[in-house]
């Protein structure tokens, strides 16, 4: 990188998630203050020093020519996938969930890594085959590349960052050419699986048992026999599709793949699925079910962010946070406790910012020239507003909890150094749009 090409930065990018980053930085100082009113953790003391080396990390990755990632994008996302392995087996188990190497204090979460290096990996593979004519089997590798992490991280168990992958291979398939009706059928899937996965619980935990019926996609016999009978359709439909060539056909066979495999996703996860990971889904639905054990966390958050107002309580003035009433209140409840002392005009502060990130990544993914650079910066842009939409909508009461921090604000050296890695990438990408 030539010193004149520093001035091409996408400065608007990089200042808005250094200021969130500083927001962040206050804030977690702020949440370790006990009632007394003096400071019970140094989690801020750390977070600087994260922050620092994610800066320069960044400011780094922004002086690389991005496309050198290229041919070492198998090679890192390999990696991560043998960390990932080894975390199952041997990482340190935090809140029931083994996803942490450590290595005496300091700890490290391959999976906040893996998000950035299944972008690369994935963006490498779209590229190179975008002149293919199989789009099945171009469709089908990218599920394939993006399942294998997600599948990994869904076993250590960390339900809610597994979901990250899926916008991000919503994106970037569809960004990188993929025909929509593939794109359609699984976000098809998605819903469907998360339909019939509801249903039992809302029966059974709210309804109280009004509905029997709706129990039935617990029921191993019925799910076997509507697969069997999907399959069989599926069937008929495919010796239709090739003998008759009829188009219909098509339509048949793609209906009835999408739902034998909503209706079996949706009872193998409510087998995969921990209780405490269920009983979140649950409260999601209805707080007031469990109101002292998982429905606190919604309801102290709501509480938090409501008795912020307009200009909030002011800073270190939070009440919520300083009496411990909010829990996990430096990480994914980060935002409740910025609400609170900054109010709603605080909370729009950060809406701007993070808005402003995405429309900066999705201006860097129209104008590059570079159809790998243009899949990283839709996979980044995913990223970042799943992981917004995700934490803020559950900090409000609107999503369930998931436990997915709210990126350069909450606490945490991998999720911050890995999201100004993300940056740093996107701001190499706007440095060199214009070149192939």
């Amino acid at each position: 990188m030539k010193p004149r090409d520093f001035l091409t930065i996408d400065f608007p990018l990089f200042f808005a998630s250094v200021i969130l980053t500083v927001f962040g930085i206050l804030f977690i100082y702020s949440s370790g203050f006990g009632s007394s009113g003096y400071s019970v953790s140094s989690e801020y003391q750390k977070q600087i020093a994260w922050a620092i080396s994610g800066i320069i990390i960044a400011l780094a990755l922004a002086m690389v020519n991005f496309r050198r990632l290229y041919d070492f994008s198998f090679y890192l996302y390999a990696g991560t996938i043998v960390l990932l392995l080894y975390t199952c087996f041997f990482g340190r188990l935090v809140s029931g969930a083994r996803a942490w190497i450590g290595i005496g204090t300091f700890g490290i979460q391959p999976s906040e890594f893996a998000k950035i290096t299944t972008i690369l990996f994935l963006a490498r593979h779209l590229d190179a085959t975008k002149h293919s004519q199989n789009e099945v089997s171009r469709f089908a590798f990218s599920c394939v590349y993006v399942l294998i992490p997600m599948g990994i991280v869904l076993i250590q168990p960390d339900f809610g960052t597994s979901l990250v992958f899926i916008p991000i291979l919503l994106a970037m398939t569809y960004i990188g050419g993929i025909t929509i009706r593939y794109i359609a059928f699984l976000i098809g899937c998605i819903v469907f699986t998360g339909f019939m996965m509801l249903l039992p619980l809302w029966q059974e935990n709210i309804l109280q048992g009004a509905y029997p019926a709706l129990m039935i996609f617990r029921d191993l016999r019925f799910v076997l026999f509507c697969s069997l009978v999907l399959i069989l359709i599926f069937g008929i439909a495919l010796y239709g599709l090739r003998h008759y060539k009829r188009r219909f056909f098509y339509w048949i066979c793609y209906a009835s793949s999408m739902f034998a495999f909503s209706i079996t996703g949706s009872f193998v996860s409510s087998r995969v699925l921990k209780d405490y990971q269920l009983m979140r889904l649950i409260v999601f639905l209805d707080p007031n079910v469990d109101p002292r054990g998982s429905g606190w966390h919604i309801i102290q958050s709501m509480t938090a962010i409501g008795s912020g107002g307009l200009m909030g309580k002011g800073f270190l003035q939070g009440t919520q946070s300083h009496y411990r009433f909010l829990p996990q209140q430096s990480t994914d409840f980060i935002f409740s406790i910025f609400a609170e002392e900054w109010g709603l005009l605080g909370g729009l502060l950060v809406f701007g910012l993070f808005l402003l990130i995405c429309l900066r990544l999705v201006k860097i993914m129209r104008t590059t020239s570079d159809n790998f650079g243009s899949c990283i910066a839709a996979g980044l842009a995913a990223m970042y507003s799943f992981h917004f939409l995700i934490n803020v909508g559950m900090a409000m009461g609107v999503m369930p909890i998931t436990g997915i921090p709210l990126h350069f604000m909450s606490y945490g050296g991998s999720a911050l150094i890995s999201a100004m890695a993300g940056i740093g990438l996107a701001m190499s990408i706007h440095v060199r749009r214009f070149l192939r």
